[in-house]
């Protein structure tokens, strides 16, 4: 499958032309994992945006990280499949990773965007770099609902400890 395939396939470029999704394919680079492998870790620097083109990826919160209980395992609070992205809030900012990234199939495939090139191309393209922005707060304010609503769910129905 070629990268411009598996770009079209991201939301994240939905609405991009041939000719602009062919730029980004010209900045891609392509890298295999395989099951159990991290992406990246929780709290790290991170600059760079995945596509996924083949596998799957779960996407991890460490409670540790926060002070409970050491013993607890990440959870997984997400699971992206192909054509799916992560790691956009590393376009939009140059803060710590907010979660863990870890393959859960064999020879998953993944396209990866630096940051750096990425706004050239739309330092370089503003049609390009308005499309890419614009379906990036998209896809933000969907997960920024979504998570909304798994809080609201989990303050409606959780028990009150006694």
């Amino acid at each position: 499958m070629s990268v411009i395939t598996i770009l079209r396939q991201a939301d994240i470029f939905y609405d991009l032309t041939n000719t602009q999704l062919e730029l980004i394919a010209s900045i891609c680079a392509e890298r295999h994992y395989q099951a159990g492998d991290m992406v990246f870790e929780e709290n790290t620097p991170g600059s760079e945006l995945y596509v996924i083109a083949e596998g799957e990826v779960e996407i991890l919160l460490n409670p540790a990280l926060l002070g409970k209980d050491k013993t607890t395992e990440p959870q997984t609070i997400a699971t992206m499949r192909r054509g799916q992205s992560f790691g956009e809030v590393a376009l939009v900012d140059e803060g710590l990773r907010s979660a863990g990234a870890r393959c859960t199939q064999p020879d998953t495939h993944l396209l990866i965007i630096p940051r750096e090139k990425l706004t050239l191309l739309c330092d370089t393209y503003p049609q390009l770099g308005y499309r890419l922005m614009r379906n990036l707060a998209l896809d933000l304010a969907m997960r920024l609902r979504s998570t909304d609503l798994q809080i609201r769910e989990h303050l409606t129905w959780a028990r009150p400890e006694n």
